[in-house]
């Protein structure tokens, strides 16, 4: 997916009005774009803005099953790990993908006293309802 069309999908999900918003102790996510792509039959594109307050983490996850996503740093700095792969560390502007049934092991603000900001965008199939899946306690790293 090029930075242009992240840059669309941000600007069409700011003009959708005011979004449902998920608050824990892990961040903020806010469901910022949803709609289904007309030229692929049964996928959709939806997009969220992630928020992790300074030195927050969300638990490891897994997202839908048909999920491809793009994640691109827009504040800060964001500590990631996607199934074995090397954890590194994305700043304002880097990103990375997530193939469909990837294991999202690590996704926390990299820094202990500023908050961190992050636009995921998934190509996904329009009947999913539920986008991320934390583990459970028996599968936890």
């Amino acid at each position: 997916m090029t930075p242009r069309i992240l840059l669309l999908a941000t600007g069409l999900a700011l003009a959708a009005g005011p979004p449902a918003r998920a608050h824990d102790d892990h961040g903020t996510v806010t469901p910022l774009f949803g709609e289904a792509i007309p030229n692929v039959p049964g996928k959709s594109l939806r997009a969220v803005l992630v928020e992790y307050p300074p030195g927050a983490a969300s638990p490891p996850h897994r997202h839908a099953a048909s999920a491809f996503i793009y994640a691109t740093v827009l504040e800060g700095a964001v500590r990631s790990q996607v199934d074995d792969g090397p954890a590194r560390t994305y700043r304002a502007g880097e990103g990375w993908s997530e193939a469909p049934g990837a294991h999202h092991v690590v996704s926390a603000n990299a820094s202990p006293d500023r908050p961190a900001r992050l636009l995921a965008v998934f190509v996904v199939d329009s009947a999913e309802q539920v986008l991320t899946i934390p583990d459970s306690a028996e599968t936890r790293r």
